[in-house]
């Protein structure tokens, strides 16, 4: 029961805090859900790494010749 008790406590305290911020941000104008997306992580994690892939065999390339 007391573990409960604390969850909700936290539930609240968090709810409470992303309730300020987002009052913050629309009181400086910044709506939130206007903002555009960020690309996914595991995305652009590949993205570099082909690219890397790709310097690599240009370098490669480049020595042989």
């Amino acid at each position: 029961m007391l573990v409960i008790s604390l969850l909700k406590m936290e539930i609240r305290e968090r709810m409470k805090l992303l309730t300020d911020v987002r009052r913050l941000l629309l009181k400086s104008g910044i709506a939130p859900e206007n903002l555009p997306g960020e690309e996914d992580l595991k995305k652009i994690e590949r993205k570099v790494k082909s690219e890397d892939k790709k310097l690599l065999k240009g370098a490669k390339k480049l020595k042989k010749k």
